[in-house]
Formats: structure tokens, C-alpha cells, sequence
């Protein structure tokens, strides 16, 4: 009897499996053919994200003008994801120079947090490392200023064409699609007890009502603040009016930032670095960010084959006094061990 019942239990499995590949042709494992074009390409996780920024490149817009595009999109349609409230990193190849530009457009912790400061807060939590959530965590939003950047460099269109497609979504309203639909629901336990306007912005019925698959959302205060943005560039951000509030919060709620670590900010220009893995050349962004990691599990692949690459290490250990360093920092979360690098510059003490 218990064999009849694993048979017709492999027998359906093995049926639902083979039903989930619909293909003719083409490798059985993948769940979608490849997208073939000649003049450009937007690859983003939400459909009307990518199809924003395939209108910017229709438009004349340079690849980075599709990507500011579609990055501002994304903030507004996958808010559990993303939003000009993080960081940017990014690496562009410019066929113009046959060259690749890495920009690390990370923010700094604020000014008046020390690290003796932080340790004991932690401490006051009965923690061990920072927690995921709550004023500590914070730093100097970056992506605001890294889009400028980019802009400057490598944009053709106005910075207010490439942000007015999230606008107009901000404003008129946007479906919401089904798994940003599922994450969206943990919000309201996640946020209930900290400070700030979840509930007023990020629910239907600012009540704890997240907008489920299909749902009308729109959010009028981040298209005011792109609006912004667009007309008078990042300094609306980072001295502005939005500054300005930013800091006023900060100090009504018991944050840590404040207008001056804003005005300080800016983006680093970085030569990215690379390994080579069975022929190809791997290009990544040296620390703050993870992308070392991946030269790492390379690393490690080559020592099975009886080589191991260390990268950047003797570049990083070698700055002269007067530029930027690096400190390598291991995180521990409840969810994964990450590699961080914590950027101090010593022309401003301690991040």
C-alpha cells in the first residue's frame, strides 16, 4: 500500500513538473525565449518599468537616460525593492571612449554619529549588530546624486524627460502587479511601530490595507518630489526644501542625519575591477558594494583548479593618506552573511 502511495505521488509530481515547461523549442529549462533586438534594450522586474525605458531610448535618450528612467519608475511600482531613499551603483561601457565608468553613488552614515556612539546605541538594543530597521540603519540616500552624475556625463535628454514617465505614474495611478502585491503585505507589521508616514502613503485605507494584485496606487508626495528633482537637479535634494524636512524629521524622531551630512554628499567616479573566469573578463565595482563578492566565488572556483586570484587587496591597503580608503566590515543578518566595506574619507573623519 505505502509503495502504490509513493508511486502515484512521483507520478504527479513528475506530471506537474513536465506541465510547468511549455516549449517547443529551445532549452527545456528556461521559462521564456530570449529577447532578440538591433537598436537597444531595457531589462527591468516590472513590465511598464522596462517599457518606460524602451520610450526614453525611442525618444533619443542614451542608455543612461532609459536607466534613470526606468530606476525612478521602479522606486514608485517596487517600493519593497528600491527607491530614491537608497543607493546607486552602477557600471556603463561607453562605446565612444572603449572604456567602462564605475560610479559609487553610496551615502555616507551621518556626520554626528560617531562609531563609539553607534556601538553603544546597538548595545542599549541588547543587539550585537545594527538592526535592519529604525533610525541606525540610515545613511545619506545616494541615488539622487549618482542620477545627476550620470546624467551629466553620459545623458542626452533633460533630466525632467527621463524622471517624467514615473511622474505621470506617481500621479495618475499604476496597477499594481501580484509578487510586489505579496511583499507590500508585510509592510504594515514591519513598520507599525516606527516613525514615519507608512501608513498614510503605502496603504489603501491608511489603516494597514496594502493595494493587492491589480489595485490603483498612486503616491502624489514622490511625484511632487521628482518634480522637484527634474526642475531644479539635485540640489532640491540634497539643500534644498527636501533636505530641509528630511532634517526636521530626523530630529522629531530621534535620527541621527541632518541637513549638513546631505549638503556634504557625493558620488565617487571608480575604475571597476576585474578577474578572468575561463575566458571571459568579469568586471565588478571594488568595495563599498557586495560586487567583490562575485570575484570572490571565482577566486575560489580557480583555487579548485589550483589558482586563487586576491583582487584590489594591495590597491586598497596602498591610497595615500589624503584619499579615500577602504574598511572591510563583516555584517551578520538573521537572513545572510554579507561582505560591506565601510568608505572613510579622511579629509572628514569618520563615516
Amino acid at each position: 500500500m505505502r509503495a502504490s502511495r509513493f508511486f502515484i505521488l512521483i507520478f504527479v509530481v513528475s506530471h506537474v513538473a513536465s506541465a510547468q515547461i511549455d516549449r517547443i523549442t529551445g532549452k527545456s529549462f528556461a521559462t521564456r525565449s530570449e529577447v532578440l533586438g538591433r537598436h537597444g534594450m531595457v531589462c527591468t522586474s516590472v513590465p511598464a518599468a522596462t517599457e518606460v525605458g524602451l520610450d526614453i531610448l525611442k525618444k533619443g535618450g542614451s542608455a543612461v537616460d532609459a536607466a534613470i528612467a526606468a530606476n525612478a519608475t521602479l522606486g514608485l511600482m517596487e517600493p519593497v525593492s528600491n527607491g530614491i531613499g537608497g543607493d546607486l551603483f552602477a557600471i556603463v561601457y561607453s562605446a565612444k571612449d572603449n572604456k567602462l565608468y564605475g560610479i559609487n553613488g553610496s551615502g555616507r552614515a551621518p556626520l554626528g554619529l560617531s562609531y563609539e556612539q553607534m556601538k553603544a546605541e546597538v548595545a542599549q538594543l541588547n543587539r550585537k549588530a545594527i538592526p535592519p530597521f529604525g533610525m541606525l540603519p540610515i545613511t545619506v540616500p545616494g541615488t539622487v546624486d549618482a542620477w545627476t552624475e550620470l546624467h551629466r556625463k553620459f545623458g542626452k535628454l533633460k533630466l525632467s524627460d527621463d524622471l517624467a514617465p514615473a511622474i505621470r505614474y506617481a500621479e495618475e495611478g499604476f496597477p499594481v502587479t501580484d509578487l510586489i502585491a505579496y511583499y507590500w503585505g508585510f509592510g504594515p507589521r514591519l513598520y507599525k511601530d516606527l516613525a514615519g508616514a507608512f501608513f498614510e502613503t503605502y496603504t489603501l485605507d491608511n489603516k494597514g490595507r496594502t493595494p493587492a494584485k491589480g489595485d490603483i496606487f498612486k503616491n502624489p508626495a514622490l511625484a511632487k518630489t521628482l518634480w522637484l528633482i527634474g526642475e531644479k537637479g539635485r540640489d532640491a535634494f540634497y539643500k534644498g526644501e527636501i533636505a530641509d524636512k528630511i532634517d526636521r524629521f530626523m530630529q522629531q524622531n530621534g535620527g541621527f542625519l541632518r541637513k549638513v551630512d546631505f549638503e556634504k554628499h557625493s558620488s565617487t567616479w571608480v575604475d571597476p575591477v576585474s578577474t578572468n573566469y575561463r575566458g571571459y573578463d568579469i568586471f565588478e565595482l571594488p568595495p563599498n558594494g557586495q560586487g567583490i563578492a562575485a570575484h570572490d566565488d571565482r577566486g575560489e572556483e580557480n583555487r579548485v583548479g589550483g589558482s586563487r586570484e586576491i583582487l584590489c587587496g594591495s590597491r586598497l591597503r596602498e591610497n595615500p593618506p589624503n584619499e579615500p580608503s577602504f574598511e572591510g566590515i563583516c555584517c551578520r543578518t538573521p537572513q545572510v552573511d554579507r561582505f560591506n566595506s565601510r568608505r572613510k574619507d579622511s579629509s572628514r573623519g569618520q563615516d
